[in-house]
């Protein structure tokens, strides 16, 4: 009887076919697939080591300070917007690819063009950091051309009762809704034809600060006191009544007890009563608004203790503090005088809404004013009051 190898072995000699060489084929093929899968990842790898020495060549070029101002300028939307204020290239601008985002949209409908994003955000952080209702206000940002506020100024109607008396019906708490337009906000600054030529000079520099001064001034000024026709509402705009006969609709208001001045006698109890005339649920966040005229006489004020009722702030730009509230100086304010509201005090995010457009945009115009370039940039923006329980005045009156 033969054995099954012999068998086996036997039976492929008679069918023509070689084990030791189907046995080498199969070997020299899986060494010919391990070469390229050895090739492939050598290769792999070196790409990736090509790859990390140009971010790390990079990362250092990055981390050097550039030997010249120009070499900042090479961002290709930077060089691109200073060629247009410049001269009116607008090819570079036109080049750009689009992005969807609120600052970088490339070309409006009327032809004008957005300030690009370096140069949009340090005008939008002067106004953010300059003193105006708008650092302690609600600050929305929009894409239509009013904004909407739902208000529930009204309680709701309960009772008590027993398990059998009869059920009367309650008040309904009622709901206003304030509609904030969106005004155009605009600044016009100009310069010569010449300096823009001169490559050395800083144009996006000092159309941003120039930009942001002007809108800073003319926000602070209508926040406080705008009429709404074609600016934003100011709260001191809104009828004013005794704190005693408040409505909404009006701000309330404590009298100082003397007019055009603080009471002789006891002149802090004017801001006590103020303070204390806020709701409880609006005090935590209540901020005082004033001018540096009323806050130099507010600050000599004592207690019955002898304690100055002010306080500095104990950090490098923290607010200082009466009663232990933050103060805004907002020179826009009035100036201590017989039945002036020279002081507010109130929870201004939850009272004032700042409503606005995130985009600004630029248009030049050098033939109106020649020798000079005009700028014209706007900005769409609204202000109104949002809760009129909020936002208490002092009044310097007797009554």
């Amino acid at each position: 009887m033969q054995k099954p190898e012999q068998k086996s072995r036997a039976e492929a000699a008679a069918s023509g076919q070689n084990p030791h060489l189907e046995v080498k084929t199969a070997l020299s093929g899986f060494l010919n697939e391990f070469n390229n899968f050895q090739s492939e990842i050598k290769s792999k790898l070196k790409e990736q080591e090509t790859q990390l020495a140009m971010l790390d060549r990079k990362s250092i070029a990055m981390s050097r300070p550039p030997l010249a101002r120009g070499a900042e300028t090479e961002t290709p939307h930077k060089k691109a917007f200073a060629a247009y204020l410049r001269s009116g290239d607008d090819d570079g601008l036109r080049g750009l690819r689009v992005e969807e985002k609120a600052l970088s949209t490339a070309v409006a409908g009327d032809g004008g063009y957005l300030v690009d994003p370096q140069t949009a955000a340090e005008i939008v952080g002067v106004l953010r950091s300059s003193a105006s209702i708008r650092t302690i206000a609600n600050v929305v940002s929009v894409e239509a051309s009013a904004f909407d506020v739902l208000v529930d100024h009204s309680d709701i109607g309960a009772g008590w009762a027993n398990e059998t008396s009869e059920r009367t019906e309650t008040g309904t708490p009622q709901v206003d809704r304030i509609s904030i337009p969106l005004h155009e906000l605009s600044a016009l600054p100009k310069a010569s034809q010449r300096l823009l030529d001169d490559s050395a000079f800083d144009v996006e520099g000092w159309l941003a600060q120039r930009i942001a001064d002007k809108f800073s001034r003319a926000e602070a000024s209508a926040f406080i006191s705008g009429d709404g026709y074609d600016k934003p509402t100011g709260f001191l705009s809104y009828p004013k009544v005794d704190n005693e006969l408040f409505a909404w609709g009006s701000l309330g208001y404590v009298p100082t007890g003397a007019d055009g001045d603080f009471n002789a006698s006891d002149p802090a109890d004017a801001v006590v009563d103020l303070v204390y005339s806020l709701g409880a649920r609006y005090r935590a966040n209540a901020t005082f608004v004033m001018n540096s005229k009323t806050a130099g006489a507010v600050r000599k004020m004592k207690d019955a203790d002898g304690r100055f009722l002010w306080s500095d702030g104990l950090a490098a730009g923290e607010p200082a503090r009466l009663m232990g509230y933050p103060v805004l100086i907002a020179e826009d304010m009035p100036d201590i005088a017989a039945d002036a509201y020279a002081i507010a005090f109130g929870d201004f995010r939850a009272g004032y809404t700042v409503a606005e457009r995130p985009d600004l945009r630029i248009l030049r115009d050098p033939f109106s004013a020649k020798p000079h370039v005009l700028f014209y940039a706007t900005k769409r923006i609204g202000g109104d009051v949002s809760d009129f329980a909020a936002i208490k005045l002092l009044k310097f009156a007797a009554s």
